[in-house]
């Protein structure tokens, strides 16, 4: 593969001079019309844009898809970042909003699949599809189903996340859920008359202890209370009460064993009700997923001459959790080596990306068994 590096550079600082933050629909909007033309001008075929509950997905479908390339186009970084972060190529590093996280990754995918366009022909498209979602960084509510759909009528799912340090590719993730947990006691005067109350306050921390305890650091299974909120002034026992609660786990088991024990969770000393929202958000991504084509990858490498690969299990989720969990042979992490991920560092080494995608249009050229 003789990849051309300067318009790879330059298709990338496209997307990230795009800004994308997941929370602003019209910049996702204008972001995945940005995606598709990049597809289209490199790939000679128009994707379509799917506009679910307003989060634009762009996607390319296969006519008889073996492998689902997946990555998403949003980013966690608010409009004007570019004013403070600016995209640059500096040093053998690419710097700038969302360039490793992820848009780095669909670029690689793209030209990936426009090598392999070129060498065998337009019926390539044929096999492989190209999802890129909206709103992956906020937990791919709006498509999921649409991930779940695609991913069903492939063999094989390659995720375009960033690897790990190193360039290590992910073979584990952890499983996501995600709670909000509401504790509803009485207001009273705190000076007049204070025990006419239900304190909340002291019911969300007989909460919060006791949803502590149920992490396994034996298992990988952290939880961790977050965000908390509570009373509305200072001379009023409060009367509602707020917590949100992170957890991940290693396995369903873990994950479904966190799940009953914090919808079973109350306060001893205060009788508030509680009130639990959210749940399980992302199954976890078993190494059992992805082990056969780690395995693939590795030999792949050592033959283009690469150095070994390394793999690797996260806390993070992708939409990789998804595909995995469906019993898709899943790899993650193909796309930028760097890091800075969520950070004002974030960045991605110019070295790295020929030979991944050189490994990526390979691997894919195997699965598809052109």
């Amino acid at each position: 593969m003789s990849g051309n590096l300067s318009l790879l550079l330059e298709d990338l600082s496209r997307l990230v001079r795009t800004e994308s933050p997941s929370t602003d629909l019209d910049a996702v909007g204008r972001s995945a019309r940005v995606v598709a033309d990049l597809v289209h001008e490199r790939l000679g075929r128009r994707p379509e844009i799917l506009c679910v509950d307003g989060v634009d997905h762009v996607l390319l479908r296969g006519a008889d898809p073996k492998v689902m390339l997946l990555g998403h186009h949003d980013t966690v970084w608010p409009l004007g970042t570019l004013d403070e972060l600016p995209y640059t190529e500096t040093a053998g590093v690419v710097s700038g909003p969302g360039c490793f996280d992820m848009k780095l990754g669909l670029v690689q995918a793209i030209h990936a699949l426009a090598w392999l366009r070129r060498c065998r022909g337009t019926g390539v498209l044929d096999q492989v599809t190209l999802l890129i979602t909206g709103d992956e960084e906020l937990g791919s509510t709006t498509s999921r189903a649409l991930i779940e759909q695609e991913a069903g009528r492939c063999r094989a799912a390659l995720v375009l996340e960033a690897a790990g340090p190193g360039g290590a590719l992910k073979t584990g993730r952890k499983g996501v859920s995600l709670y909000r947990i509401e504790v509803l006691g009485r207001a009273a005067h705190s000076g007049l008359d204070p025990e006419k109350g239900v304190n909340a306050t002291i019911a969300i921390a007989e909460v919060v202890l006791a949803i502590a305890q149920l992490a396994d650091p034996a298992a990988g299974t952290t939880v961790t209370p977050t965000v908390m909120s509570s009373g509305t002034t200072p001379n009023t026992v409060p009367a509602t009460a707020t917590v949100a609660v992170d957890v991940r786990a290693g396995t369903a088991e873990e994950q479904h064993r966190v799940d009953r024990a914090i919808r079973e969770v109350a306060p001893v000393l205060v009788p508030a009700e509680i009130r639990v929202r959210g749940g399980i958000n992302r199954p976890p991504m078993e190494r059992s997923a992805a082990a056969a084509l780690f395995s693939q990858a590795q030999r792949i490498a050592r033959r283009l001459g690469h150095p070994p690969l390394e793999e690797m299990t996260v806390g993070g989720a992708s939409d990789g959790n998804f595909t995995a969990g469906m019993g898709v042979p899943t790899l993650d992490g193909l796309g930028a080596v760097g890091g800075g991920a969520h950070a004002r560092d974030e960045h991605a080494e110019i070295a790295w990306i020929l030979p991944r995608t050189r490994l990526l249009t390979t691997l894919i050229e195997e699965l598809a068994e052109f």
